[in-house]
């Protein structure tokens, strides 16, 4: 099974890439950090 080109973006806080997560999928637009961990810094 291959994967589609996923959207990526990049972190705010640390400046990492992170790529689209099914989790995000109704608010990927929304989305700015990585994870939890970024958001609270």
């Amino acid at each position: 099974m291959k994967k589609k080109k996923l959207q990526s973006k990049i972190c705010p806080v640390c400046r990492r890439a992170f790529l689209w997560r099914r989790k995000w999928a109704l608010n990927w637009h929304k989305v700015k950090y990585c994870s939890k961990k970024c958001a609270s810094n």
